[in-house]
Order: C-alpha cells, then structure tokens, then sequence
C-alpha cells in the first residue's frame, strides 16, 4: 500500500461547500441531483478529494455506531504546495473571499518556507505553502526525496 487515491471530506452542508471549492478554484464532478448531490468528486491533479454527507460518512463506517461527530480540531490538515509565495498569498485571498476563515496569515515558516493556514466551511484546516528548494512531478505533485 503505497498511495493514497482520495481524501473524502463529510460536510454538513454538501450544496455551499460544492460552492465554496468552486470559488476557490476546484473543478467538480456531481453525482446525483445538484439541488442534492449524493457525492462530489474533484477532478484535481494527484490524490483525488470528495465531498460526501457528514451523516452519511459516520454511518458509512459503522451503520449500527456510527462514530460520533463532535467538535475541535479533527486531526487532519490538508495541504496545498505552491510554487510561489505570490501563490500562496494569490490562494489564501482566494479562498477568504469564498467564505473561508484565515486562521494563519501568509509569513515565514521555522522550516525555511512561507505559507498560512484557513479553514473551510466545515472547519477543515488547509495549509498552503511553498517552499524555494520544492520540486513538483509532470502531475503537479510535490516530489518528496530522502536525503
């Protein structure tokens, strides 16, 4: 098991968050009616994400206990890699205009890159950063070597 083919993220509200990763630049897939999609897929580069019912998610786990749905930090990020600190200002604008919430402002990383972080309408956090040394592959995905 050596990939990841998609990140699927429950939403309590399928139709605005379908409308939010739109404004943000996401080009999408529906499944179902658009008055009330059963899923939404992101035909992005690399690692697809989906949107699907948070309810649905629970009891797509467990049916008869389903994993409760609370509040807090999820313990998850979901990361953006950009090629420019222009870029990672340019995204983090973009996605406050779309209704996110920017939870860190763009500066510098103790890590040597720039980035910020904001949450989507579910609260889901995104980093976006950029790092000088990264290297990205013909599908846009940040090459990861060891050193």
């Amino acid at each position: 098991m050596n990939r990841l083919n998609i990140i699927t993220l429950g939403t309590k509200d399928i139709v605005k968050s379908h409308e939010f990763f739109k404004k943000i630049g996401f080009d999408t897939s529906i499944k179902g009616p658009e008055s009330n999609p059963d899923i939404i897929f992101f035909k992005n580069e690399g690692t697809k994400i989906a949107l699907y019912p948070l309810e649905e998610l629970a009891k797509d786990i467990n049916p008869r206990q389903p994993p409760q749905i609370g509040t807090g930090f999820p313990g998850i990020t979901l990361a953006y890699n950009a090629k420019s600190m222009e870029e990672v200002d340019d995204i983090l604008a973009q996605a406050e205009l779309a209704g996110a919430v920017i939870v860190k402002q763009p500066q510098k990383t103790d890590w040597g890159g720039y980035g910020g972080y904001f949450t989507d309408l579910d609260g889901y956090y995104w980093e976006v950063a950029y790092g000088e040394f990264w290297e990205f592959d013909d599908s846009n995905m940040l090459v990861i070597e060891d050193e």
